[in-house]
């Protein structure tokens, strides 16, 4: 034994408490575990190479860290005996003083000595009681193995013997601690990287340059990749930064298998049979610090529809025994479930087909046969338990075979998991992917080259133009566009229903008259403090000159004889004049009633009182007053962005520090770009999950840190339809990011940019023409799914990290989405389950829909192209939200999507004034409320349907209001003119010299001259 071995005392005494209380715990309760043993024997032999560890060996490893040839240990409730050489002994003895008394026992060269050690251990097996566990399938070989059976003989048949394997598998070995599931996390990922990364190249390779490679060939390449240290170095699969692949061993395979003949027992291996392009099994398992994992993979080459139908019913097995693997379920009943899943599809058939077991645990031990999933195991899945699941198919007849070795193929998709409470395992081997994009692979030409053969019938979707597309009428009214009549009317009433709830809503909230005076929150009077003794004065001022003191933000008089400061915030501005030899330097104050603007307005604590408005100084020194003049200006300038910094990062809260995952390597998304990007710059870099947050790290060692507690949403948009795939982050309080705040993080990579290439660079026949253009695209649709696979499954790992904050992922529904201008440019708007949401180009915008109080459609009305869409907000201070230039096709789309998310909504033909309207509100929201609230929206609405029942209605717009309408509009909404500039030029071009309303009344005045205002009064309508 090496002087290098070091136990973990900590470690072994923990995990003997662990033992022995179980075992007591079983004793209270009818003994169903222990079998009512007194004593447990574990006997090791000699040492012996094998691929798999027995319980002998496994115990030694659970308490030990390290394997210990000729030793025996006896257990009881309340101690240890160990019997074992003496070079073994010195590395025991540092374990004693423990809660569990350990007894050392070594060995010598003297036999009448270790004859009495055998005796005492014997005593005490008899003092513990008649049963005695031991291992059924005990291994042990060699001369201290032999030595204890003979003695343990003489007294065997005085004791009940009891097989305690599956006692120890479920009090032991069965439930992991964090450092052997850290182990086996490293183990998976050594294991799904060998096999993405190196098999699956090696196996594209071979069937691409169509070589003879036999299976055993290939085997012995990847068992000669587990000595290639670069390669773990280099994997993609993230491994822990300790990790030491010379601690990495051969548990099962690596086994290739195709041609038809194939085993799905662990023991298979690989033949001499060369690699048949058809159904290709390859399964191998490793085993890192004393821990195992294995992964096995079906791919499938050129296969028919049958076989890929049977292979998507398998993986549904699959996941749904995994998805059903958690604490407290059965064994059997996940094997059950896979049962059934099979018998409610359409091919029932391959029922006969199933394996028998399902997979088993995992661990110390290579296999676990007390933890088999069977149709038989009783026994319950608990938090922490590891588990291989092996799903597979045996003997499928294949009715389209290639050749004949095709005839008869299996298939197998073999995972590692772990088990925890109240949430869908842990798939420690999801690196390697099985979905049917990733396994299977086409490499022929005669298909590609048939295909366009079969379609000899017309596709009507197929041409210059779709069939869709060609209308059967040339009226947009007669188009199926129009509005539904009976949607219409059932959203009609459901937006009565909810009008009066919010009208409720609103006199049950503000029961009583409170609110902001005028509208607007009063603003405090801020009081300047320049210096709080005299001798903080500068020096100059001595010299009765002007003084600017920019350490204090203060301008020095010289009044009557004296130096009176002035802070910089009580200045409105600096002149200076020149008038013959003298300058004259004019600085005016702020005082009540300058009628200065709206914004820079202030409060003074006595407006009454007497204010000096300006002072004027006169100087023969032009250059000295040019120079007072030019700092008191940049000194105000400065103090104003100073104050605009200030109110800007008002909402910017300090977060808390991030806590870093130390145990082990945080999961990634690597190769992202980040918006806002740090310093302008557009750098890649990696997502990191760690405890609390995410971390983004570029390549210059910049990060920005997000934390669980400040994300109000998380989005995932995939790249179909668009450019890039984004993970998106809207936060509750914004953050700084470099020197600017942010509200909202986006992580994206492009969809389109050939740097990151996922194809593994296999190499392909050349072609020519439509094929090569046909395979370039079907490879942009494999790349796009991958791209979408992977952010998605990072931004499920983000809600499992931050699963207690109250947040999931929110996916974009794109066939509700609509065109909008909600900032400067036009823009794809999308809902989601609680937000409308655009995260293509910023600036970004999120809105909560639990927010809103009701939205209202602006200049709906016949003739015009678009509408826009306010949204109010339940928080009055809030200034609404306009979405402007909405094309008027999606209208009725916008409506029903409204009226789906119980939004209520209203409609009119004109902007309104919201900075009015709001301001109304907020001054007494009570009387606002008790005035009807927002039925003067609905009224607006009504009168605008009641327009087009009668023309002539006693409602007419002015010219001049109309004016001020779209004044205040200008003024005071957030609408861009240049977005719809094309609405008012429809209406111009048809005239040419006159105004429109002037033709408006020109022909009214005919249609009285004519007769025709009587006749068509009654019951012409105006279309829509």
């Amino acid at each position: 034994m090496a002087d290098e071995v070091k136990i973990d005392s900590q470690t072994f005494q923990t995990r003997l408490s662990t033992l022995t209380q179980a075992w007591k715990t079983d004793r209270r309760s009818n003994d169903a575990l222990f079998g009512g043993v007194g004593s447990i024997v574990v006997l090791m032999g000699k040492n012996e190479e094998a691929a798999s560890y027995h319980k002998n060996n496994a115990m030694h490893y659970w308490l030990l860290g390290y394997e210990f040839p000729a030793t025996l240990m006896v257990f009881t409730a309340d101690a240890l005996w160990v019997v074992t050489t003496t070079k073994k002994a010195k590395h025991l003895e540092p374990l004693k003083g423990g809660k569990i008394p350990i007894e050392v026992l070594s060995r010598s060269k003297d036999s009448e000595q270790n004859a009495k050690q055998f005796e005492k251990c014997l005593e005490v097996i008899k003092s513990s009681g008649k049963k005695v566990g031991i291992l059924a399938k005990d291994t042990a070989t060699g001369p201290f193995a032999e030595e204890w059976k003979k003695a343990y003989g003489g007294v065997a048949k005085e004791m009940e013997e009891v097989d305690i394997s599956p006692a120890l598998s479920i009090a032991a070995l069965a439930v992991k601690d964090e450092t052997e599931l850290r182990n086996m996390r490293d183990s998976a990922r050594a294991s799904t990287g060998i096999m993405t990364e190196f098999f699956v190249e090696e196996m594209s390779e071979v069937l691409d340059e169509e070589k003879k490679v036999t299976h055993k060939q290939l085997s012995d390449k990847i068992d000669q990749k587990l000595d290639d240290q670069k390669f773990f170095q280099n994997l993609k699969s993230k491994l822990a930064a300790d990790f030491d692949s010379q601690q990495l061993d051969w548990i099962y395979g690596p086994v290739v298998q195709s041609g038809g003949s194939y085993d799905l027992k662990l023991t298979a291996q690989s033949d001499e049979n060369n690699l048949h392009a058809g159904t290709i099994i390859a399964g191998l398992g490793l085993r890192y610090k004393s821990y195992s994992s294995m992964v096995a993979r079906t791919y499938l080459v050129d296969p028919n529809d049958a076989q890929e139908s049977n292979y998507k019913l398998l993986l549904s097995v699959h996941e749904a025994i995994i998805k059903g693997a958690r604490e407290g379920v059965v064994i059997k009943d996940l094997y059950n479930k896979a049962i059934s899943v099979i018998k409610s599809s359409k091919k029932s058939e391959l029922e006969k087909h199933f394996v028998k077991t399902v997979g088993g645990g995992i661990g110390l031990e290579t296999k676990d046969i007390v933890l088999a999933i069977n149709a038989k195991n009783t026994r319950v899945l608990k938090d922490g338990m590891t588990l291989y699941i092996s799903t597979g198919f045996t003997d499928i007849e294949n009715r389209q075979p290639q050749d004949k070795k095709g005839k008869m193929y299996s298939l197998l998709v073999t995972d590692t998991i772990r088990i925890r409470r109240d949430q869908d395992p842990a798939v420690f081997t999801n690196g390697a992917a099985s979905d049917t994009g990733s396994v299977c692979f086409f490499f022929k030409d005669e298909e590609e080259e048939a295909q366009p053969k079969k379609q000899s019938k017309k596709d009507p979707k197929v041409g210059a133009v779709a069939a869709s597309n060609i209308t059967k009428t040339k009226l947009r009214a007669e188009r199926p566009g129009q509005v539904d009549e009976g949607a219409e009317a059932r959203r009609r009433e459901h937006q009565k229903e909810l009008a009066q709830r919010k009208q409720q809503e609103g006199l049950a909230t503000y029961s009583e008259a409170v609110g902001d005076e005028n509208g607007v929150a009063q603003k405090k009077f801020k009081k300047f403090e320049s210096y709080k003794r005299d001798n903080q004065f500068p020096s100059k001022v001595k010299d009765l000159a002007v003084v600017v003191d920019e350490k204090a933000s203060t301008i020095v008089l010289p009044i009557m004889g004296r130096p009176v400061p002035f802070h910089i915030q009580t200045v409105k501005n600096a002149s200076k004049t020149d008038e013959g030899e003298f300058a004259f330097l004019r600085i005016n104050f702020l005082s009540p009633g300058q009628g200065v603007g709206r914004k820079d307005d202030q409060p003074f604590e006595d407006p009454t009182a007497h204010f000096v408005r300006s002072l004027t100084f006169r100087s023969r020194d032009v250059e000295r007053m040019e120079s007072i003049a030019e700092q008191i200006t940049n000194l105000r300038k400065n103090a104003v962005r100073r104050e605009q910094e200030k109110k800007e990062l008002e909402d910017v809260v300090e977060q808390d520090k991030l806590t870093e995952v130390r145990n082990r390597k945080p999961q990634r998304l690597e190769n992202v770009f980040v918006r806002p990007a740090m310093d302008g710059k557009r750098i890649t870099g990696e997502v990191e999950i760690h405890q609390n947050g995410l971390r983004y790290i570029d390549h210059r060692g910049s990060k920005i840190d997000v934390l669980f507690s400040n994300v109000k949403h998380l989005f995932f948009q995939p790249c179909t339809h668009e450019l890039i795939v984004v993970i998106h982050v809207h936060l509750k309080n914004p953050i700084m990011i470099g020197k600017k705040k942010a509200k909202d993080v986006q992580f994206y990579r492009e969809a389109t940019d050939m740097q990151f290439d996922e194809t593994g660079n296999r190499k392909r026949k050349h072609r020519y023409g439509d094929e090569e253009e046909f395979e370039q695209e079907q490879e942009e649709r494999r790349r796009r799914a991958q791209l979408d696979k992977v952010f998605k499954r990072f931004a499920e790992e983000v809600q499992q990290a931050a699963r207690d904050e109250g947040w999931g992922v929110d996916i974009p529904f794109r066939e509700l989405g609509f065109n909008g201008v909600p900032n400067r440019s036009n823009v794809f708007m999308q809902p989601t389950a609680d937000c409308l949401v655009q995260l293509t180009e910023p600036p970004f915008t999120v809105l909560t829909l639990d927010e809103i109080e009701v939205a209202h459609l602006e200049r709906v009305q016949f003739g015009l192209k678009n509408f826009d869409m306010v949204f109010v907000f339940k928080d009055f201070h809030r200034p609404p939200v306009h979405i402007n230039t909405i094309p008027m096709e999606s209208v009725e789309p916008v409506k029903e999507w409204l009226d789906s998310i119980n939004i209520a909504y209203s409609e009119g033909p004109v902007n309104l004034n919201w900075s009015t309207i709001m301001k109304t509100i907020t001054a007494d929201p009570h009387q606002f409320f008790a005035d009807g609230g927002w039925s003067f929206l609905a009224a607006e609405s009504d009168d605008d349907d009641a327009d087009e029942e009668d023309e002539e209605s006693a409602f007419e717009i002015s010219g001049s209001d109309l004016a001020a309408s779209d004044e205040s509009s200008d003024d005071e909404s957030d609408f861009d003119d240049d977005a719809s500039a094309d609405e008012g030029s429809a209406a111009s071009d048809e005239s040419a010299g006159e105004d429109w309303d002037e033709l408006e009344k020109k022909a009214k005045k005919k249609d009285r001259e004519t007769g025709l205002e009587e006749e068509d009064s009654g019951g012409r309508k105006r279309k829509r």
